[in-house]
C-alpha cells in the first residue's frame, strides 16, 4: 500500500522583483513607464519533492538557498511565484522568533491567539493549557506582555504552543537554536515521540548531528535549486563539500578522481576566520594549514568516529633547533577540550635551517561529542634554553562535529558494553 502524500511541492518557483530605487517601484506600480526596472532573484527554482506521512525530513544547504522560503510557502506566509504546493493535514509552524505573537499581549493571550489562527476553540486550547504551560515552564511571566521577555523565554513559549496543538505536521524552522541547551533536548525527546505517533516532521537546520540522528530524508538546497535528495549521511557529505566550495557528487554519479598535487594554498578551499588572532615572534611560521576528512577531503565539517588529519606548513626564517608544532580543539564558549604537540607524540624535528619549511601532519579519529569548535595551531620552542612562541594562530577555523550518537561530556570514551542477565 502506497504511503500516504501531506506535502506535495511541484515545480516550485519564487522570485523577487529587485529595484535600485524606491521610484522605480513606484512608477511601475503606476504603469508609468515600459521599461524594465527590476533585476530578478530567484529565491527557489522549480523545486519538486514529495513528504509522506510519518517522515522526519531535513532541508539543509548554504545561507541564501531558500531554505526558509519553502517553509514559509508550503505554511502560506508567502505565496509562489510559479508551482504549488498541496497540503493534507493540520500544520503547526515555527518558523521565526515572534511570528504569529502579538507583542503587546500576554503569553496567555498569545496561546488563545496562536490556538485560534491555527483553528482551535477556546475549548480545545483550555484542554491544552496546562501541557502547554508546562513544557514552556516560563512561570509567572506568562501573565506578561511578551514584549519584555528574552529570547530564550520567547522560544519556550512559541515551541510549548506549536507541539502541543495536536498537529499532523510539524515544521520547525532555525528557531530552536535559540532555547538553552536543556530546551532544545526536550524538543528533541518530542520530535522522538510525534515519529512513534505516525506525525510528519519537515525541520530546517544548520545542526547537521540533530538532522542526520533524527531525519529519515534530507533534501539538499544550494542556491535556489535543489540538488539531491535521500539518506541524511549522503546528504550531509553533499553539503560538506558545498561548503568548501567543491561540486558535490550526487548519488549514482561516480566521485572525480582526488588530484594527487597539492593546491598551493590549501586555505583557498578551506573555511578560515577571517578575525584569526596571531602573534609570535616568527622566527619560524605557520604559513598554511587544513583539515582532512576521512575521505581526505578539506572540510569544515568532521563525523564523530572517523579519522582525519590536521596538517600544517611550518616556514623557517631562522635556524631553530627541534621546533614543537602543536594544535589545540576548544568549545564555543572558549574552554580548552583537548590538543596534541609533537613534543608530546615524541617525533622530534632535531635541527631546521633558516629558509627551509616542513609540514606536519596529526592523523587521528574523532571523539568529540556533535557541535561546533575552534581550532587552534602554534609553532613554539627554545631559544638560548628560553621558551619562545614563534607563531600562534588562535581560533584559525570553525569545526563542526557531526554525530550519529553524544554522550556525556566532552568525548566519547567509546565503551563496549555488555549484559548479563541472571536467573
Amino acid at each position: 500500500m502506497e504511503n500516504k502524500k501531506v506535502i506535495q511541492v511541484e515545480h516550485l518557483t519564487k522570485m523577487y522583483k529587485l529595484y535600485d530605487k524606491p521610484s522605480d517601484r513606484l512608477k511601475e506600480s503606476l504603469g508609468l513607464t515600459r521599461k524594465k526596472r527590476y533585476r530578478e532573484h530567484y529565491a527557489l527554482r522549480d523545486i519538486n519533492f514529495d513528504i509522506e506521512e510519518g517522515e522526519c525530513v531535513g532541508i539543509i544547504g548554504t545561507n541564501g538557498s531558500g531554505k526558509s522560503t519553502i517553509l514559509k510557502i508550503i505554511t502560506g506566509v508567502l505565496s509562489p511565484t510559479e508551482g504549488e504546493v498541496k497540503v493534507n493535514g493540520r500544520i503547526s509552524a515555527l518558523l521565526e522568533l515572534g511570528a504569529g505573537f502579538n507583542m503587546e499581549y500576554t503569553g496567555l493571550e498569545n496561546v488563545y491567539l496562536n490556538g485560534t489562527m491555527i483553528g482551535f476553540t477556546k475549548e480545545e486550547i483550555d484542554a491544552r493549557l496546562d501541557d502547554i504551560l508546562s513544557f514552556a515552564d516560563i512561570g509567572d511571566f506568562i501573565h506578561q506582555p511578551v514584549k519584555m521577555y528574552s529570547s530564550g523565554m520567547f522560544v519556550r513559549l512559541a515551541f510549548a504552543v506549536a507541539i502541543n496543538i495536536d498537529p499532523e505536521i510539524l515544521i520547525v524552522d532555525e528557531a530552536l537554536s535559540v532555547g538553552d541547551v536543556f530546551f532544545q533536548a526536550k524538543c528533541y525527546h518530542k520530535f522522538e515521540e510525534f515519529k512513534k505517533q505516525g506525525k510528519t516532521i519537515l525541520i530546517v537546520s544548520h545542526d547537521l548531528s540533530s538532522i542526520s540522528k533524527y531525519c529519515d530524508k534530507v533534501i539538499l538546497l544550494n542556491k535556489g535549486e535543489m540538488l539531491d535528495q535521500g539518506q541524511p549521511k549522503m546528504m550531509v557529505d553533499m553539503y560538506k563539500q558545498l561548503l568548501v566550495n567543491q561540486n558535490p557528487v550526487k548519488q549514482g554519479e561516480s566521485e572525480a578522481p582526488v588530484l594527487q598535487k597539492e593546491a598551493e594554498d590549501w586555505r583557498s578551499g578551506f573555511q578560515v576566520n577571517p578575525d584569526t588572532l596571531e602573534y609570535g615572534d616568527k622566527q619560524a611560521e605557520i604559513v598554511d594549514f587544513v583539515v582532512l576528512d576521512s575521505e581526505g577531503r578539506q572540510s569544515n565539517t568532521l563525523e564523530k568516529g572517523r579519522d582525519f588529519s590536521i596538517k600544517m606548513k611550518i616556514h623557517f626564517h631562522e635556524t631553530i633547533q627541534q621546533p614543537i608544532m602543536a594544535f589545540t580543539f576548544k568549545n564555543v564558549q572558549g574552554t580548552e577540550i583537548t590538543g596534541t604537540n609533537t613534543l608530546f607524540e615524541e617525533v622530534n624535528v632535531e635541527h631546521s635551517q633558516a629558509g627551509r619549511e616542513c609540514i606536519v601532519t596529526f592523523q587521528q579519529e574523532m571523539n568529540l561529542q556533535g557541535g561546533e569548535y575552534l581550532l587552534s595551531f602554534g609553532c613554539t620552542g627554545y631559544c638560548s634554553g628560553d621558551f619562545t612562541v614563534f607563531h600562534r594562530l588562535y581560533d584559525a577555523c570553525n569545526i563542526t562535529v557531526v554525530s550519529q550518537k553524544n554522550t556525556v561530556g566532552f568525548y566519547d570514551m567509546n565503551s563496549k558494553v555488555t549484559l548479563e542477565e541472571l536467573e
